[in-house]
């Protein structure tokens, strides 16, 4: 029995099939139904769990050495948002691209795990080290 670090099985198993250069798309609530994609919907309520928590996480065991964020992110959130961010991020250079660029790596991804984090853009493509 697994104690410690993720539990859900899903997400395990969706992290342990993205390899050297996969991407994993981490959503918010918003964030629109791709059918091409393993997608993992762990959304309970507004901001249970968040962008940032999921992030934390998969870090923990996973090891990512890029990630895009749409540049509407910075223009939409304050500061002390795109620090936890930053915090959450920390040593991974991030690349701000328009959303609709953002959008179109998607379908590339090994997978999306959708939270319900209300957090304007927060959606994070996280590539694989």
């Amino acid at each position: 029995m697994i104690n410690h670090g993720i539990l859900n099985p899903q997400i395990l198993s969706l992290l342990a099939r993205v390899r050297h250069t996969n991407a994993l798309v981490i959503a918010d609530r918003g964030f629109p139904f791709w059918p091409m994609i393993e997608t993992v919907d762990i959304s309970v309520v507004d901001d249970l769990p968040t962008v940032v928590q999921l992030i934390k996480a998969v870090r923990a065991n996973h090891h990512f050495t890029e990630a895009y964020m749409a540049m509407e992110f910075l223009k939409n959130n304050f500061k002390n948002t795109q620090e936890d961010f930053a915090r959450a991020l920390k040593r991974i250079p991030v690349k701000y691209e328009p959303h609709v660029d953002f959008k179109k790596r998607v379908p590339h991804a090994i997978g999306l795990i959708r939270t319900g984090d209300t957090v304007q853009y927060a959606n994070t493509i996280l590539i694989s080290g």
